[in-house]
């Protein structure tokens, strides 16, 4: 799949790209923060997402930790009430499972191995524990759409704090043949308070499901490209599924625990 960032209809007025408004509007925009607007957009497209039980979808997952960058597709299940992920790796570590219930197995995820690492059964891992977090820059209870659009959401309230903010809006990116709408933050030197030079928020123009989260490093030296920290797909978002507790249970005859 190609990730393409068109940068055209680029909009960098905050609150003007996605709405039509007043005058008076404007005016009211002017004084606020550039990331004020994005928060509200970002916030109303996640509360879309928390108004359904659950949804299935393939997620690419790139991210640096450590010193390396981790990239894994997997397909996941998620359902918010209880918080609850089944997770399928398909690369690498195809079959592996993973399963979270929040409230459930003592706190601990589930996880069970394919080939012969499986022999030795389902562990019970703490999110946070070392083992857990050895691909990860996040523990699974972060997991999904969500909980990815909040941290953005936390991120940029922080950073309502400060000046040196830029605020862009691309209307016509595509996420392979998905026509999305991009919301874009960057801040021109690093700071102490700034975790990332660059952050993109894509959601989806059909539906107003976030799609993808990208935050990017500071470059080293000038004019090079900056790296990328974080970079989450969601794609074949399914939301017309009635999940289960058997959809996270290690008894569901469908998986291999």
């Amino acid at each position: 799949m190609i990730f393409r960032l068109r940068q055209t209809a680029v909009c960098i007025l905050a609150g003007l790209a996605f709405t039509g408004t007043t005058q008076a509007d404007e005016a009211a925009d002017a004084k606020e923060h550039p990331l004020t607007p994005a928060i509200r957009y970002a916030t109303e497209c996640m509360a879309k997402v928390d108004s359904l039980p659950g949804y299935e979808a393939t997620f690419f997952k790139r991210e640096v930790v450590g010193s390396t960058l981790v990239s894994q597709k997997l397909r996941i299940k998620i359902r918010h009430e209880p918080f609850s992920v089944y997770l399928y790796f398909e690369t690498p570590n195809e079959g592996r499972e993973v399963i979270y219930v929040d409230g459930s197995n003592s706190g601990n995820l589930l996880v069970h191995e394919a080939g012969l690492a499986g022999l030795i059964g389902t562990l019970e891992l703490a999110p946070g524990s070392p083992t857990a977090m050895n691909e990860n820059r996040y523990p699974v209870t972060m997991a999904g759409i969500s909980k990815a659009v909040q941290a953005v959401i936390d991120q940029w309230e922080e950073e309502t704090k400060y000046a040196e903010c830029e605020v862009k809006y691309f209307k016509d990116a595509k996420l392979g043949t998905m026509k999305c709408r991009v919301v874009e933050s960057s801040h021109p030197e690093p700071r102490k308070q700034f975790k990332f030079h660059k952050t993109r928020l894509w959601v989806d123009e059909a539906t107003g499901y976030p799609v993808r989260i990208q935050q990017f490093a500071f470059p080293k030296k000038a004019g090079a490209e900056p790296p990328v920290v974080e970079d989450y797909t969601f794609t074949d978002i399914k939301t017309d599924v009635k999940l289960t507790d058997v959809d996270f249970d290690t008894k569901n005859p469908k998986y291999n625990f």
